[in-house]
């Protein structure tokens, strides 16, 4: 490996920006709780498992089971 590359003439990535979009959520602390105690086992940041959740249930078209308080 080198100690120094030059990228004088490199481009950046026309796709990267349509790879991933920030948001804003709010979400229960429990989840949260869960996805960190998860990312500690695995070793996978917590909002990286979050998005591996979601883009699966999005990719197998999951709905969510709706329990609406009487």
């Amino acid at each position: 490996m080198k100690k120094q590359y030059d990228f004088s003439d490199s481009i950046r990535n026309p796709y990267a920006k349509h790879l991933k979009k920030q948001v804003t959520l709010r979400i229960n602390t429990d989840a949260i709780a869960y996805f960190k105690a998860l990312a500690k086992e695995t070793g996978i940041p917590y909002q990286n498992l979050i998005n591996l959740y979601l883009t699966e249930c999005a990719h197998s078209e999951k709905k969510p089971t709706l329990k609406w308080a009487s």
